[in-house]
């Protein structure tokens, strides 16, 4: 692997570790960009020739991850979950979780409580695949 591809495979999981660590915040490109040191447009294509996916959407899968985990842990609210993971509306929140996911969030809800098995088996079978 060459130095200037390691360069660039080090800016982008900067940016991602960025994502992971404040994916309940506001970011956008030109932020994620100012992290890793590139120019937005850049950013945008290298992300998505590195990780396979574009930076909006591994922030969306991002948030319906830990929205999938406090659905199946704790009793809030659909709407609460869809504000503390970073989602500006409860649908956009609800349309995107069911793109990714495949089920609606109360849906999922239920499912992951009425299986009964232990919570690393559920993880693994209902992370989303995309």
């Amino acid at each position: 692997m060459s130095r200037a591809t390691e360069d660039t495979n080090r800016r982008m999981l900067r940016a991602r570790d960025t994502m992971d660590r404040a994916y309940a915040e506001p970011l956008d490109v030109p932020a994620l960009a100012r992290v890793a040191h590139v120019s937005p447009a850049h950013f945008t294509r290298t992300f998505r020739a590195t990780f396979g996916e574009t930076p909006h959407r591994y922030l969306q899968r991002r948030r319906v991850e830990r929205a999938m985990s406090l659905l199946r842990e704790t009793d809030r609210s659909v709407t609460d979950i869809s504000y503390e993971v970073g989602f500006g509306s409860p649908g956009t929140f609800s349309r995107t979780f069911r793109d990714i996911v495949g089920r609606s969030p109360r849906q999922y809800r239920k499912e992951a409580r009425a299986t009964g098995v232990p919570t690393c088996f559920t993880m693994a079978w209902t992370r989303p695949r995309d």
